[in-house]
Order: C-alpha cells, then sequence, then structure tokens
C-alpha cells in the first residue's frame, strides 16, 4: 500500500553545516567515549531517528536485529531518506546526511516538529565510527542503496528493484579502531527498546538477536505511560489505588505528558525524556516538575486542612520520597549538555513544566481529596523523616570526630596513608574478625568486624537507619557519607571487600550487606569497589599436603586425583571464616597472590533494583514466586 509523502522533506531540506573529519579523532565528544556507553550510543542514534519518524506520524514499525561478528541493522518503515541530489553538495541527499556532520531533516521544523536529535550528527558519527556501514533506502518507487567505510563512500548510490514500500535500513558494524571492546548485551538493549515503545503509543518494535540461539522479543503498547507505571511498580506497593496523569500543551512547539504516584518505600523512581531521550541527569524539566509538585502540594495542603496548623517549608527531598513519575516532553528545538543528552537545558521549559503540572495536580487533589490527604500526609512523614535523618546524621558527624575513626576498637586499620591501595574487609562476628585481624598485611588492609546481621534497610526508615550501631561503623570507616551527601574524594580505601561465611546466615548478611550499599553506597557499586571474597569451602589434607576446594566441583576432582595415590584423605567443611586459623585465612582469603575475590556489578540499575525488592521486601509472594522459579537453579544450600 502506497504512503501518503510529505512534499517538504526533499533534499532541498537537508541543511549543511560542516564536515565529518573530526569524529574520528575525538569520538568522545560526539559520543560521550569509547567504552561500552558510547558503543551503544551508536544503536540509540540509529534508533532514535526511527522513532522521530514514528513521532512525526510515518513509521508504525521499528526493528533492530543483532548479527553475528558484531553486525547492526535497525529498519523502519517511514518515508525513507531522500535520495535526490542536494542544491549545495551537489551529491544525494542520501550520501550528505551520513557522511557530513550536521546534516539532517531535523533542523528544518517542517520535515519534524519534535526530534530527539538537535545536533544533527547521529547518522553520519555512526558511519565516522563504523568499519563498514550500507544504507538502504525505500523511496520513490525504488530501492536505493550505498555504502561506507569508516564514514567514506566506496559505491556509488544504486538504484535497486521496484518497490511500494518505503522506509530506512541502516546496516552497519562499530570499528575495533576506536572502540577497545565491541560485545552488545540483549538485556541493555531490550530496555532502552522497551522505553522507546512506552514512550511511542502504538508504535511496534521488535528486537531479533541471530548471534547464538534465535531471539526475538516484541514491543507495542497502546496505553503508553500507564503500561510503563504498571512496569516500574511490579513487586511494589504503591500507597494507593490509581495515579496522577496529566497532559499540557503550548502551542505547537512544547507538549508534556506526565504520570505520577507514591510508593509505601522511601525509594524514589523518575523517569525524565525529551522527545523520547532519556536524560539520567534531569534538565530543566525535571526542575519544573519538582516544584510543581512543592507549589501544588503546599497550597493543598492548606487548602485540605492536612497542613493547617503546621509551619511547613516543603523541600525537594520532602516531595521526592516514594515517588514514581514518568515525565515525557515533546519540543521542537531541544537544548541537551553535551551530545550524550542526558540533562535538558532549555531555560523557558522550566516555567511551561512547573505552572502547566501545578494546575493540573491541584486540580486533581481536589478532585480525589482521599487520595490527596494519603499523598499530603505522607509528604509530612518525608518532613519528619528529613529532620530525624538531618539530627541523626549530625550525631553520625559527631561521632566520627570524636572516635576519629577508633570506632571504639572495632576497627583495625591499616598504616597506608595511600587510598588506591587500601582493602576494607568487613567480616562477620568477633571470631572471624579475630582470625582477619591476625592474618591481614597490617600495611594496607582494614578489618571491620560486625555484630550479627545489620538492619534490613528496604523495610526501615532512613532515620531508624542511622541509629544502627553496624551501619554507623561502615559509614564512619567508608568516610565517604551516603545517600545522596555521598563524596567520593573523601573514600578511604579502594576495594571494600565483604567477607562472610559460606552458609545461609552467610548469604543473609552478605545480602543484607549489598542492599545497604545499593541504597545509600550506589557509586561504589557503579564505580566497582565492591567486592565478595570466595574463601575455600573444603580443606583436603594427605600427609603435610593440603589442598584448598572452593566448590564441590573442585573438591570431587582433587579427592580423584588423590585417590590414585591410595592415601587417606582428610576433608575438613569449613562454615565459617572464624574455623581458620589467621595463616590459613591470610593463604586462601586475604593474600592479594591467592585470594579469589568476585566484583559486584550492576548491569541494570532498573531490574537489580527490582530484585532486591522481590528478595528484601515486605511482599512474601513475589519472593514466592521467584524461589520457585529458580529453585532449580541453585547448586549449594544450606539449611
Amino acid at each position: 500500500m502506497a504512503k501518503k509523502f510529505d512534499s517538504d522533506y526533499k533534499a532541498e531540506n537537508i541543511q549543511v553545516l560542516e564536515g565529518i573529519e573530526a569524529v574520528r579523532k575525538r569520538p568522545g565528544m560526539y559520543i560521550g567515549g569509547t567504552g561500552i556507553d558510547g558503543l551503544y550510543h551508536l544503536i540509540w542514534e540509529i534508533v532514535n531517528n526511527s522513532i522521530d519518524e514514528a513521532l512525526a506520524g510515518y513509521a508504525k514499525n521499528i526493528e533492530v536485529r543483532l548479527e553475528k561478528e558484531n553486525r547492526i541493522i535497525v529498519s523502519d518503515d517511514g518515508r525513507g531518506i531522500p535520495v535526490d541530489i542536494h542544491p549545495e553538495t551537489k551529491k544525494s541527499a542520501l550520501e550528505t546526511v551520513m557522511t557530513t556532520l550536521h546534516a539532517g531533516g531535523k533542523f528544518s521544523h517542517k520535515v519534524y516538529k519534535v526530534s530527539g536529535g538537535l545536533h544533527g550528527v547521529g547518522a553520519s558519527v555512526v558511519n565516522a565510527l563504523s568499519k563498514y556501514l550500507k544504507a538502504i533506502v525505500k523511496r520513490d518507487g525504488f530501492e536505493w542503496s550505498q555504502e561506507y567505510k569508516k564514514g567514506k563512500p566506496i559505491t556509488p548510490l544504486k538504484k535497486g528493484r521496484k518497490t511500494e514500500e518505503t522506509g530506512t535500513t541502516i546496516i552497519f558494524e562499530p570499528d575495533p579502531e576506536i572502540f577497545p571492546e565491541i560485545k552488545f548485551e540483549r538485556e541493555r538493549i531490550l530496555e532502552y527498546l522497551r522505553h522507546q515503545a512506552y514512550l511511542t503509543p502504538g508504535v511496534r518494535i521488535n528486537f531479533i538477536d541471530e548471534r547464538e540461539k534465535f531471539f526475538i522479543y516484541s514491543f507495542y503498547f497502546e496505553d503508553g505511560l500507564q503500561a510503563f507505571l504498571k512496569h516500574l511498580l511490579f513487586s511494589r506497593h504503591p500507597l494507593f489505588d490509581g495515579f496522577f496523569e496529566g497532559e499540557a500543551k503550548e502551542e505547537e512547539d512544547k507538549e508534556l505528558n506526565v504520570i505520577f504516584t507514591y510508593l509505601e518505600h522511601q525509594e524514589t523512581i523518575e523517569y525524565f525524556f525529551t522527545n523520547n531521550i532519556l536524560n539520567t541527569e534531569g534538565g530543566t524539566h525535571a526542575l519544573g516538575f519538582h516544584n510543581a509538585l512543592i507549589k501544588a502540594f503546599s497550597k493543598a495542603g492548606e487548602e485540605l486542612g492536612v497542613f493547617k496548623g503546621k509551619e511547613i517549608s516543603l523541600t525537594q527531598e520532602d516531595i521526592k520520597g516514594g515517588l514514581v513519575a514518568i515525565l515525557s516532553l515533546k519540543i521542537s528545538e531541544p537544548q541537551f549538555e553535551g551530545q550524550t543528552k542526558t540533562k535538558l537545558g532549555n531555560p523557558e521549559v522550566k516555567g511551561f513544566v512547573e505552572n502547566a503540572v501545578s494546575e493540573k495536580i491541584i486540580e486533581w487533589l481536589h478532585k480525589n481529596p482521599d487520595k490527596a490527604k494519603i499523598i499530603l500526609n505522607r509528604v509530612l512523614v518525608n518532613v519528619e523523616a528529613r529532620k530525624a535523618a538531618k539530627e541523626a546524621k549530625e550525631a553520625v558527624l559527631k561521632k566520627r570526630i570524636q572516635t576519629s575513626l577508633i570506632l571504639s576498637g572495632k576497627l583495625a586499620d591499616c598504616s597506608s596513608k595511600n587510598p588506591e591501595e587500601r582493602e576494607l574487609f568487613i567480616v562477620e562476628g568477633e571470631s572471624a574478625g579475630g582470625s582477619a585481624k591476625q592474618g591481614r598485611d597490617r600495611r594496607f588492609q582494614a578489618v571491620l568486624p560486625l555484630k550479627g546481621k545489620i538492619l534490613n534497610v528496604e523495610k526501615a526508615s532512613l532515620a531508624k537507619i542511622l541509629k544502627s550501631e553496624e551501619i554507623k561503623n561502615v559509614i564512619i570507616a567508608l568516610g565517604t557519607g551516603f545517600g545522596k551527601d555521598f563524596n567520593f574524594e573523601n573514600l578511604r580505601y579502594s576495594k571494600i571487600i565483604i567477607a562472610s561465611d559460606a552458609d545461609s546466615d552467610g548469604n543473609h548478611i552478605r545480602t543484607l550487606l549489598l542492599t545497604l550499599f545499593y541504597r545509600y553506597f550506589r557509586p561504589l557499586i557503579e564505580n566497582g569497589h565492591i567486592y565478595i571474597a570466595q574463601p575455600p569451602l573444603y580443606k583436603i589434607q594427605v600427609g603435610k599436603e593440603i589442598y584448598y576446594a572452593y566448590s564441590d566441583k573442585e573438591k570431587d576432582e582433587i579427592i580423584k586425583k588423590l585417590s590414585q595415590k591410595r592415601a587417606n584423605i582428610d576433608i575438613q567443611r569449613y562454615k565459617g571464616l572464624g574455623e581458620m586459623n589467621p595463616e590459613e585465612l591470610w593463604g586462601t582469603t586475604l593474600n592479594p597472590e591467592k585470594r579469589i575475590l568476585k566484583k559486584v556489578t550492576i548491569k541494570d540499575a532498573e531490574e537489580a533494583d527490582r530484585l532486591f525488592t522481590i528478595l528484601m521486601g515486605q511482599d512474601v509472594e513475589p519472593r514466592k514466586r521467584f524461589i520457585e522459579k529458580h529453585a532449580l537453579e541453585v547448586q549449594n544450600l544450606d539449611i
């Protein structure tokens, strides 16, 4: 079926601003870096072009395909990039777009009223940083194609078969000369495409992975932000049934959609998008939204009598505790801070969002007084928690000064003053702590023993958390502060190593510590400072020969080899670090040349957040379903 074309989308609408030579010299200026994030940014740039066609009302289907040898294919059924001759470059519009920096249809409001691409460098940058790229366009009754290498055409524009279809397909292979590691993770791409599908209702996005076993996943949502919110609320507990949802427009250049609710828990989950681009650092739309909540809650709190007789001056911290919100903004000329578009900078957006959203929230609160009172009382709880937390933090800081990191004798610090080589072992119990203190290298290894299981921060208020003696000791030892007050410059150790027993209690303590680090010291995980020690499970001795096994499989292999000697084999199963003498602990768990450490990473913060909530939250049923689903995957279980 032939599509209706926009007569304003032709070669003459492609504006040219400058060349492409600088991209390969300084790729970080255009994609943020040549690491993993920059690699994925290549996919996002091409996908965003297809999304822009969908936002303009032309594309209804988008496909992302991963093939072997790191080849990526992105297709859409939009209008197709123009192929007629550009009046300035005297080349085809396709070649102009693919080889010229700041050339594209996104500078022309006739073609795209809104777009994720302010800079107009997406396709040309991907081309410049690819060892091979092929563009296939279905348009004007034919299929057209052109191939490129490192940003330069290696074939002329070819006119192919006749077709009534329209659309664009980009096939590219990232250049290993630019990217030291080229490896794509399926889950990260799926999560990005899921967001795009939520924000573009009625558009189907297919993902196909052909690298190993064939895998296909399809996204399609009619109700957009509501479906997105439902996804975020999985295994979480909202304060009430329902949510606030609103939209606003200002002439033809600004359009806003927002949805939010509140959770019983203190965590905050916010997503801010501009023209479907996730702004992880927020920006002027985020500031306007937070100000709108403060304004609306302050006014409604007085008018509905919830704040009556109370001197309340709300802050961002007060309205964010428990908030789950998604805001999608569409504007004609977004101004991002940096090519990776993590923060929106348009100053006029703040007032537009603040005024439009606050009025609609006030109206909604008055129409829903029961929900309003639940939210406003929750905000009051946040205010009280903020004041209590401030007092508790002051007490922690006071104690830090008073104790000078002696921690009442609990922390056995190291003598080195170089944070790059200092290590902190957090161990379970006084017995293990005693062995670790004696067995360590005192020059660069510090030991902090914990007494019993620490507080489950998933279920506790911030004020209660800061009253926990064990957690206060961890905070003081690290020196960084915590939560929103975290400061990397004050980190006292390059490695924070959790060393717990290899039993169910040890696993529980390890999970509690990881929950603490995830909630309040997340940068430590994100930057690779948290490790888990893996002490041996077995000591196997034949005469004077001693072997250590770190798994049942390794134990069986050692025993099989030793059985050939027909000697008496003595096997000891370690259940606690306290069972090891200092020499054994040094040789197996502390010695950097022999020990095994597992670095804790967060591949997908949202998925990790969901998992922590299931395992450590108050709702038993999701945890039960998770255990039943994964029970067969368990290899070692202590009961």
